[in-house]
């Protein structure tokens, strides 16, 4: 039987790989994305994030069976707090009813390997206290001291946590539904095909994350993760960062188990 499943980003990189593989599989895709979506929302706001969430579940008939979020941007500024990890939080959390209505539902989040470097401890804590806010002012002042890059590595950091903590708390494990990240290395998208144009740049970023198997993604590389996590052979995982980064991570942090 269809699954309705619910993508978000649904119109580029990860999200349109992962939506051509449900989709071949027989599964129903419910798409949001800015514009082109199945339902077009914002999610940078509180009123966006909660329409987007009632369209997805009155468009699933109130049964989500499954929920991936792959929107996100990567432009410095306080839209990676806002897009990347309150655009996932709020509407995953606005969504959970209609999963909990499913026979065995399942959620991924896609972060990113970069939460592993450093982040601003003042937003990935007002992030975790769900105050946007408060989150927000201190992005701003990230952004005014100069330091924008570093909202990225901290809205995925927060994304993180979030879900290690959602995935163990009322209503989620108890109600059957597993909450993971998928973690890529560098993905090849159209949001950082930009990166590349630049050698230089090109060397930073193989520097900050060196991908010694196999080199960069494709976005169905990590997509084909995400359909395993979102399948019912995941009975048991939840509460995991998986990397889908040809070695990044354990490059980066070594041999100790985190």
């Amino acid at each position: 039987m269809p699954r309705n499943v619910v993508v978000t980003g649904s119109g580029s990189g990860i999200g349109a790989a992962l939506t051509t593989l449900l989709r071949a599989q027989g599964d129903r895709v419910i798409g949001v994305d800015l514009k082109g979506g199945d339902i077009d929302a914002d999610l940078s706001t509180p009123a966006g994030r909660a329409a987007a969430a009632t369209a997805a579940s009155e468009a699933a008939g109130g049964v989500v069976d499954a929920a991936v979020t792959c929107a996100g941007t990567s432009v410095p500024g306080t839209a990676m707090v806002t897009v990347n990890y309150f655009g996932t939080t709020e509407f995953l959390t606005a969504l959970r009813p209609a999963l909990a209505a499913a026979g065995q539902p399942r959620v991924v989040a896609v972060g990113s390997v970069s939460g592993t470097q450093p982040a601003d401890p003042d937003v990935v804590t007002a992030c975790l206290a769900g105050d946007e806010a408060e989150a927000l002012r201190h992005a701003g002042r990230a952004v005014a001291d100069g330091h924008a890059r570093r909202l990225y590595p901290s809205s995925k950091a927060a994304l993180a946590r979030w879900a290690r903590r959602t995935a163990v708390a009322p209503g989620w494990a108890d109600a059957g539904i597993p909450v993971n990240v998928v973690a890529p290395g560098i993905v090849l998208t159209p949001m950082t095909a930009g990166l590349f144009d630049d050698p230089g740049m090109k060397k930073v970023m193989d520097t900050a994350v060196p991908m010694p198997l196999n080199g960069y993604l494709r976005p169905e590389d990590v997509a084909r993760t995400v359909l395993f996590l979102v399948s019912g052979a995941n009975s048991h995982i939840t509460g995991q960062v998986l990397y889908v980064d040809g070695g990044a991570e354990a490059t980066l942090r070594g041999p100790e188990v985190f």
